[in-house]
């Protein structure tokens, strides 16, 4: 574990103590090289589950494939904001690098780590570096309004966690994920053993965003630089997913009852947010919501409680953080030309970026999960074991694959085809770094329909 946390610290004085000039290649190398190695999390040996463990932290089939998702995304974050910080003066550039930095190393110390405290603190951490890049360096004059709806949602929600987390302390003597799952906590049937129940997931439910609690995701996404817009899409939600499979463990049998409404409103969103995606005109606001959409599909997933549900929803959540940051890049690298975000000004690109308009392509086919990627087997084991739980809920998803694919297309086919505008008379052709960009989110997603297991979690 410290193999890659202590580099991971040490990229913060590479940042300051690098030239101007080697500033972004060096830290670029010096990432990319902790994202290699924290590839080797990937070879699970031990019987048990967990490996890596020590007092504080550990790895298990359940965090791996989201600690190397983490660690893959920086050096892409670093690649993707190269050239709208290249204007800015060199210490904003090299703070905006430890942001980055510092965000990356919070973000493995809450999905490592084995105490519940520990979890909540460095959840409640990924906050502070997300907010300042939304507010310092994001696009429109709206920045700040996004900022403090971020930053007021995801308090809210997770104060009443911290409360039901020091009386689970109380109750049971520990908060360690290790003994949690072998303590019998009989809940009898009482009114604050309910209260207690939506206290422990509505801060992850806040995070994930489940419909109607999402006002402050899409605010966020248009708001935020690309970086931001990349982390937020491919790690931070994921949080949410992540800490409610934790909970849900000490929260039996309770869940069986309870869940309804939340199972409701997460296919229920799934549609809203799809038609939702229809009719935006923001390229990345529509992006932001068909985020909102997948994370309705995993979160149902989850409630459900079954292993195929959970399955389904690791795999959903790995493929979505891949292909939604590629969206993000992609709607960047358009923005950097064009200057806007609106789809009707900047039509017909595949005639000028031809070779662009192909990862245009594999990413919306991606998003609209097309077989064989992995999105489909995620949504597919999600839809099976929604199925089985109660047939209506075959009629919601599959409305909700429909709208999925008809977005999608509409993105695509809205950026790339038709006439080009008359007012777009010179685009800067398009960079190797942004081609390179592209190959590294969506090559390991290609290469995940070989090899799935690496990210189907526990039920292996």
């Amino acid at each position: 574990m410290l193999k890659i946390l202590i580099p991971s610290l040490m990229l913060i004085p590479t940042t300051y103590l690098s030239s101007p000039k080697w500033l972004w290649p060096t830290t670029l190398t010096h990432s990319f090289l902790i994202a290699t190695i924290s590839l080797s999390w990937l070879k699970n040996s031990s019987e048990t589950g967990w490996s890596m463990l020590n007092q504080y932290m550990a790895t298990d089939p359940l965090s791996t494939p989201l600690l190397v998702l983490s660690c893959w995304l920086l050096p892409l974050m670093i690649l993707a904001s190269q050239n709208h910080m290249a204007k800015e003066p060199i210490n904003r550039q090299r703070v905006f690098i430890s942001l980055l930095i510092s965000l990356q190393f919070f973000l493995i110390l809450a999905f490592s780590a084995t105490e519940l405290i520990m979890f909540y603190v460095m959840f409640e951490t990924t906050l502070v570096p997300t907010l300042i890049l939304i507010t310092r360096w994001g696009n429109q004059a709206e920045r700040l309004n996004a900022g403090t709806y971020f930053l007021f949602y995801t308090l809210a929600g997770s104060l009443p966690l911290l409360i039901a987390l020091l009386s689970l302390q109380n109750s049971t003597g520990t908060l360690s994920l290790l003994i949690l799952q072998y303590s019998n906590a009989n809940h009898p049937d009482l009114i604050m053993n309910k209260i207690w129940w939506a206290a422990c997931l509505l801060a992850f439910l806040v995070k994930m965003p489940l419909y109607g609690l999402h006002l402050w995701l899409p605010k966020a996404h248009v708001e935020a630089p690309v970086a931001g817009s990349m982390v937020l899409a491919a790690v931070l939600l994921k949080l949410g997913g992540y800490g409610m499979m934790r909970v849900m463990t000490m929260l039996e049998p309770m869940t069986k009852e309870m869940s309804y409404p939340f199972i409701i409103l997460a296919t229920w969103g799934i549609i809203m947010t799809g038609t939702i995606c229809l009719r935006q005109t923001d390229l990345k606001s529509l992006i932001a919501y068909s985020s909102v959409s997948h994370m309705g599909l995993v979160a149902g997933g989850i409630l459900i409680q079954t292993p195929l549900g959970l399955t389904g929803a690791m795999i959903l959540m790995i493929a979505h953080g891949l292909t939604s940051s590629a969206l993000f890049c992609l709607a960047n690298t358009n923005y950097e030309r064009t200057h806007s975000r609106t789809m009707l000004l900047a039509r017909g690109l595949q005639a000028v970026l031809p070779l662009m308009a192909t990862w245009w392509l594999i990413a919306s086919l991606a998003n609209l999960a097309l077989p064989p990627l992995p999105n489909l087997m995620g949504e597919l084991a999600i839809m099976t074991s929604l199925f089985n739980w109660s047939w209506w809920t075959l009629i919601l998803t599959g409305l909700g694959t429909f709208i999925t694919a008809g977005y999608s297309l509409y993105m695509f086919l809205m950026t790339q085809r038709g006439p080009l505008p008359t007012h777009i008379l010179a685009l800067e052709p398009s960079h190797t770094r942004e081609h390179l960009l592209m190959t590294l989110h969506l090559l390991p997603l290609m290469l995940l329909m070989v090899k799935p297991e690496l990210i189907w979690s526990w039920t292996t």
